[in-house]
């Protein structure tokens, strides 16, 4: 928070030796340094450091421009009503992130923290106005400095100097406190915020993973019931029709799952996709094999992939339906790789009866060639069919990005 007209003014306590401000040479360079100091705190500050590097670079540097052997950044602890001492210099060992004082009004740090109003405490030893912490009686502090460390929110703590000296601060001493306190207390702020946007997107992720998972399951629940629709059926083409369905369901959810697993819902790697659809494949067609090769690496936006993938399970399908038909030990290979520096090709092969003489796929009236056809038109593929001695071959080249 940069200061303000509205900058509840100082409790000083007055100067008893009735001396003004110091204006000698020694006093100008102090504050040149001081100002050096403050635009040496803005840029660590900006760059983006560490909170715990930075409070502790305030409380380094924040002594060096007051001359003081002593500073600490206080930590408010509102549930214990006590103000931790979370860095500092000179201070004996045990006392950073150990040693506490009261946050009340009774103290000079609890004061300018409830209050908001800076302290200057020049004669700790008939201080009337406040006690004393122990802390300071224990290392002999004479006169202690205070600030508020606030931000947008809630206040953060004080950042507070003192001496075993019997010089006095000054008000200029206090806006040099006020000015290193300001930029803390901002770097505080945007931590702070930065820390809740974290959490925001830990829980958003979290959400998102949650929710594929639960999708995949439902999926598959739904996969469970067409498999066991189709055993209680006695049209085996119905039954070969729950099949194809539930196959394609679980291809669906094969991509959920995977997303479940990933920090980014928005691309998914096409070839570890597509394996793992072959998996489940193989799971399901016990009379066949089905031999996946493909090239990691190769990520599409999630809708591309499920429409390859769904272009794979239904080229699988026919390959065991119609190569393969009643017999064992089929074996199918599914390859997926760059097609070029923009595309991949997906390519499905088998060694079965092969596609009769006069079949034209852009004529084929089945459920699966037009599935096939659809998606591959959808995402801009080009489709080729290559008979083979024996078997056949199906491969679609399909651009990695829409062109939409």
């Amino acid at each position: 928070m940069c200061p303000t007209d509205d900058t509840p003014p100082a409790v000083i306590e007055s100067n008893q030796d009735g001396d003004g401000p110091d204006t000698s040479l020694a006093a100008l360079r102090l504050r040149i340094r001081q100002q050096e100091i403050l635009a040496e705190l803005g840029v660590i500050a900006l760059q983006g450091a560490p909170l715990d590097h930075l409070i502790g670079d305030t409380a380094r540097l924040t002594a060096e421009g007051l001359r003081t052997e002593f500073c600490k950044v206080l930590e408010h602890i509102p549930s214990e009503q006590r103000l931790l001492v979370r860095a500092g210099v000179g201070w004996d060992p045990g006392i950073v992130g150990v040693a506490s004082i009261g946050d009340d009004l009774a103290s000079p740090a609890g004061f300018a923290l409830q209050t908001g109003k800076p302290v200057i405490s020049n004669h700790l030893e008939n201080e009337e106005r406040f006690r004393t912490p122990e802390l300071l009686r224990s290392h002999g502090i004479m006169r202690a400095m205070n600030v508020i460390l606030q931000g947008e929110g809630r206040a953060f703590g004080v950042l507070e100097v003192d001496s075993r000296d019997e010089n006095t601060f000054e008000e200029q001493d206090l806006a040099f406190l006020q000015g290193a306190a300001n930029i803390l207390g901002m770097a505080i702020e945007r931590d702070r915020h930065v820390r809740n946007l974290d959490a925001a997107v830990e829980r958003q992720q979290f959400l998102l993973t949650e929710m594929n998972h639960r999708v995949k399951n439902s999926l598959s629940i739904v996969a469970s019931m067409l498999r066991l629709q189709a055993t209680t059926v006695d049209d085996p083409a119905l039954t070969q029709h729950l099949d194809d369905a539930s196959h394609r369901v679980l291809a669906v959810a094969r991509a959920h799952d995977q997303l479940s697993h990933s920090s980014n819902i928005e691309r998914m790697d096409i070839g570890r996709y597509i394996e793992g659809v072959c998996r489940d494949l193989n799971s399901s067609v016990p009379h066949c094999e089905i031999q996946a090769d493909v090239e990691y690496g190769i990520e599409v936006s999630t809708d591309r992939a499920i429409s390859a993938a769904l272009i794979v399970n239904e080229l699988v399908s026919n390959a065991v339906k119609y190569g393969y038909p009643g017999q064992e030990n089929g074996r199918i290979w599914v390859a997926l790789a760059h097609a070029d520096a923009t595309r991949f090709s997906i390519s499905v092969r088998d060694e079965g009866a092969g596609a009769p003489a006069d079949f034209d796929m852009r004529k084929s009236k089945g459920l699966g060639m037009r599935i096939i056809s659809s998606f591959s038109k959808q995402l801009g593929g080009d489709l080729v069919f290559r008979p083979g001695t024996p078997g056949a071959e199906f491969i679609v080249t399909i651009p990695q990005t829409s062109s939409g």
